[in-house]
């Protein structure tokens, strides 16, 4: 399995005539979760790096609904790296995989939606610690006689 399987892009429907467009993204039905929260990120330095950490309980979807950015998607074992740069683009991000956003152009608006309220401590803000927990886990589903790697998310379900 690789950090592919663990991740979706999303292209949202756009509508719109002479007056412009819209994109609607509505919780259980365009994004697999209920949306609790939503905030976003602006005037962000292109040279900054944004995120670096993961979550225990919390999904993400991102997208950047004015200008681009990157966001590098880290699930323990490998990475991938997406650039989003259509605000009808979004990536779901499930708990427990990394996630840094960078190079951030200076129009920049990232929208970002979560499936939980803030909570300070379900963050995992070192990358070390990152890596013990995702192989704790990993070496505890080899025990069980799963897959050496975090299980899909259809499989967590």
């Amino acid at each position: 399995m690789n950090v592919h399987e663990h991740f979706k892009v999303f292209e949202f429907n756009e509508m719109g005539d002479e007056r412009g467009s819209l994109v609607v993204i509505e919780g259980d039905e365009d994004i697999p979760f209920e949306i609790k929260r939503v905030f976003y990120m602006y005037g962000t330095s292109g040279s900054w790096i944004r995120g670096q950490h993961a979550n225990k309980k919390s999904d993400f979807v991102l997208v950047n609904v004015a200008g681009a950015s990157k966001v590098k998607i880290d699930d323990g074992f490998s990475t991938a790296v997406l650039e989003l740069n259509k605000p009808r683009m979004g990536v779901y991000i499930p708990k427990m995989i990394w996630k840094e956003m960078f190079d951030f152009s200076k129009d920049s608006v990232m929208l970002v939606l979560s499936n939980e309220h803030y909570d300070a401590d379900e963050y995992i803000r070192d990358y070390d610690e990152y890596l013990r927990q995702v192989k704790a886990a990993s070496i505890q589903r080899a025990k069980e006689g799963q897959p050496l790697q975090r299980r899909s998310q259809e499989q967590e379900k």
